[in-house]
């Protein structure tokens, strides 16, 4: 069986954290441990956390929670992917939550074809009401249309080889581009896996923020050994993003 650990990275997510911890308690095939790596909230985030603990020793869940300051978000997922003991880790951020047979279905994946690196589809949440799949492929156009940070694992002897830059905030699609680019074994399933709410820097919809975030990117493609005209690419998303939200 696989051994399948789960990081969650919050600051300050009293409101949403609860529906995520639930997310990972009800899974219906439970993890081997679940680490929330809280980067010292001053709000009630560490407080609501702490009230599952019994729960996830009632399910035989090792439960830790490390609430200390960090250098922000992929600061604090490299600290808790060192802290991890499964085969495979999975990131679920404070504001997301996972579909019930979410493990389930990783853990058959391997089962049924040892991967380096898995991600699947997700339901982008607009509001409570309103939402849409992004789909999931693996094609040679690298593109991050195709690939969900919610739904991604990845094991744990490859992030012994690859580390969040922390750098940027595109530094988990940097990630990706550079296990890519090694030709490791990606597995992709065509099943929504998780939910994603749409706030925070990478939804935020002025031109300033998305020429920011456009530069960014092509920055990331262009270190990863891409063409220049990867450029269209990531101009033209954050364009989509203005116009469709």
């Amino acid at each position: 069986m696989t051994k399948i650990s789960i990081i969650t990275v919050s600051y300050n997510a009293q409101d949403t954290i609860e529906q995520t911890i639930r997310s990972v308690l009800e899974q219906t095939l439970p993890p081997f441990e679940y680490i929330i790596k809280d980067g010292g909230s001053s709000d009630d985030t560490v407080k609501i956390a702490e009230k599952f603990a019994p729960d996830f020793e009632q399910r035989r869940i090792r439960y830790r929670i490390v609430s200390e300051k960090d250098d922000g978000i992929y600061d604090a997922m490299n600290q808790g992917i060192r802290l991890a003991e499964g085969d495979v880790i999975g990131m679920i951020n404070a504001d997301d939550w996972y579909e019930p047979v979410a493990l389930e279905r990783v853990s058959d994946a391997m089962q049924e074809e040892p991967f380096d690196l898995l991600y699947a589809e997700l339901r982008m949440w607009k509001d409570e009401k309103k939402s849409f799949v992004k789909r999931a492929r693996n094609r040679r156009y690298a593109t991050s249309r195709d690939w969900n940070h919610p739904t991604t694992f990845i094991t744990r002897e490859m992030y012994g080889k690859y580390q969040y830059r922390n750098e940027t905030i595109h530094d988990d699609y940097d990630l990706i581009l550079r296990m890519k680019k090694d030709h490791v074994r990606i597995r992709v399933i065509h099943e929504v896996l998780a939910n994603f709410r749409m706030n925070g820097v990478s939804h935020e919809r002025n031109l300033k923020a998305a020429i920011k975030r456009g530069r960014i990117k092509y920055g990331i493609y262009r270190r990863n050994g891409y063409s220049p005209f990867y450029a269209i690419e990531c101009y033209g998303v954050e364009l989509a993003k203005l116009i469709i939200g």
